[in-house]
Parts: C-alpha cells; structure tokens; sequence
C-alpha cells in the first residue's frame, strides 16, 4: 500500500455521509444500486431464508454507516450489535436511529426489498424492526487483539462484516490477521458473512482516494477454510457500475458456518 496516495481507513477514516450520498443514495446519478445495495440484499435474503442462521445475537461490523445490509437479518434475531470504529460513523448512525432532523433517507431502500422478498405490505415495518434490533453501538479499535477490550461481548451467533476486511487490511497477511480477530466474536458453531470487493485498489470518498486491500475470491475462500469454516454461500457478480470512483472488478457475497 503506498500511504502517501491512499488514506488508510483505520489512521483517518472516512467522511461517513459523503460516503452514503454518493455510493448508496436515491441519487439520478449514483449508478451503484445495483452493485452496492441489490447485490448484498437479495443475496442475505437468499441465505437468511434458509432459516439456518438465526440466534439470540448478530454482531456487524462493517465500514461507514450504511445500515441496509441489516433488513433482513434483523428477523431472525433477537439483538443486533453494531461495532464501529469512528465517532462519524456512531454518529451519522444514532441520527438515523433516532430519527433526528438530517438523518440519511433509506427510503428507497424499499424498493429492493420489494423486488427481493416480494412483500410489499411488510416493508413499512422493516424500519422499526431494524431500529428495534440494534440494541447497541459501540466503539472498537481495530488495532486491539480483542476489538472491544477492556468490555467483553458475548459470543455471536453470527457475525456480518461488509467491506471493513477491506478497508483494514494493508497485505494478505494483515487480512488473515483482522479474519481471526472477527472469528473471535463468534460462538464456536457460529456464522460468518462476509461480503467486499474482488481485486480493488481505492475507492474516493469525495477528495480522498482510500485504499482497499486487493484480493480474488480464490484467496477469501482459502482464509475460511484454512481457519476451520465451511461455505454454504458463495456469490460473485461483476461489477455493473461505470464510473472511476472505485476499480473494484467485483462483489462478493460469502456465508459460512463451523
């Protein structure tokens, strides 16, 4: 990774909702629904429809403040703790919670879910049950053996991480690293959700080209078997985005158990 082109998400961080407006808004001209928002939605439908995964707790831990990703598992558990690791993102996130003045509009989100569950009488609901799910937001560190230290969490029937393997990790090693610090949070029996962007070097969040850990599926398949999970799920689909904001070539979608 060269430092002096690319900000390191864990030194500096991103601005969050700079980061929502232009990857995951109702936007005319933000072309990455599909990749960003469709890809991730049906395909956590498709796992979590299994009736599989399913517990008293979800642990997420993914970049920025998107929360999108978390519909529809919050129907299958009881609390859904959320771990991030700056102060924006807690923020950003407590306003849409909270529903205060500002808050980033999900609304369109909607529409996926009508297009994926094919439920439309449900949807009105999925906020509320989603606001209700998050029983907690916390601070981690990354740098930290144990992400939460000194608190201790429980172990997690399933842990979600969309795109922070990414965004943390400088070299295959660094990766391997930060997936066994992750695995930590689970239950031994637990699941794991895993879903970032195939063979990528940046992504810009307004002026700031911030890098992101390059890897192919073959590589993110070999990190989970080699520490012991098999993959129930596994979906890649080329990216369908043009524009120069990311080079990422694809999206990948990863569920696995122990």
């Amino acid at each position: 990774m060269d430092s002096s082109a690319h900000k390191f998400y864990p030194v500096h961080g991103i601005d969050s909702r700079e980061h929502l407006e232009t990857y995951l808004s109702s936007k005319p001209d933000m072309v990455f629904g599909d990749d960003f928002i469709k890809f991730p939605m049906e395909f956590l439908h498709h796992a979590f429809s299994e009736g599989h995964i399913k517990g008293d707790l979800l642990i997420d831990i993914s970049i920025g403040s998107f929360i999108h990703h978390l519909y529809t598992p919050s129907g299958y558990f009881k609390q859904i703790l959320v771990l991030k690791c700056s102060e924006q993102c807690i923020m950003e996130l407590n306003k849409w919670i909270n529903t205060r003045t500002g808050a980033f509009d999900w609304s369109h989100v909607m529409e996926y879910i009508k297009c994926t569950e094919g439920n439309s009488d449900q949807c009105q609901d999925k906020d509320m049950t989603l606001k209700t799910a998050i029983t907690k937001i916390m601070k981690c560190d990354i740098d930290k053996e144990k992400l939460t230290d000194p608190e201790v969490l429980q172990p997690a029937d399933c842990v979600i991480s969309a795109g922070m393997m990414d965004f943390i990790s400088k070299d295959q090693d660094d990766y391997i690293k930060n997936f066994i610090k992750f695995v930590k949070l689970l239950k031994p029996e637990g699941y794991l959700i895993l879903i970032g962007l195939l063979n990528t070097t940046y992504i810009m969040v307004g002026q700031d080209k911030v890098h992101v850990f390059r890897y192919d599926e073959k590589f993110a398949r070999k990190v989970l078997t080699d520490e012991g999970f098999v993959i129930d799920h596994c979906a890649v689909q080329k990216r369908k985005a043009d524009s120069d904001l990311s080079d990422y070539e694809a999206l990948m979608f990863i569920a696995a158990h122990r």
